[in-house]
Parts: C-alpha cells; sequence; structure tokens
C-alpha cells in the first residue's frame, strides 16, 4: 500500500465528500483499490475523523440510494446506441 493510511482516509473522505464521489471514482482518482478506499471510509476514518466520517457516510449512502437509477440510465443509453 502507498503512503501512510491515516493521511490516505482523510484525504480519501474529503475527496469522497467534495465531489460526491463513488468509491469506485475515488479510488480510480488517487490509483488505489476500491477495497482500499472502501477499508479507508469506511473503518479507519471512523477512528481519526468522526465528523468527516459521517459526512462521507452520507455521500455513500446517497450514492447507494440512487445506484439503481444510475445503473438504468447506462442500460438505456447503450441499446439506443444499437438502435
Amino acid at each position: 500500500m502507498k503512503g501512510d493510511p491515516v493521511q490516505r482516509a482523510v484525504l480519501l473522505g474529503e475527496y469522497i465528500v467534495q465531489h460526491g464521489a463513488t468509491v469506485r471514482a475515488a479510488a480510480a482518482a488517487f490509483g488505489y483499490s476500491k477495497s482500499t478506499v472502501h477499508k479507508d471510509v469506511a473503518f479507519r476514518l471512523r477512528a481519526i475523523s468522526p465528523g468527516l466520517y459521517a459526512q462521507v457516510r452520507a455521500v455513500l449512502a446517497r450514492n447507494k440510494a440512487e445506484r439503481h437509477l444510475r445503473g438504468g440510465a447506462a442500460t438505456r443509453e447503450k441499446y439506443q446506441k444499437r438502435h
């Protein structure tokens, strides 16, 4: 793993909150795996910065609630391109 896990968790948490990013988007932006990002923001961040952790959880909960809409839009776009 690259870098200090504590600094990485805070940096990832701030990115997710500022951009409303998903775990996948944050992982792609920083070059980490999804599992590393998830572990950092779901477990490490809770002990490091409870306030930031709460903000990140709110963003991720919103993303989870909207994911069925994103999937439907992607499928619709895929089939519109075919026809």
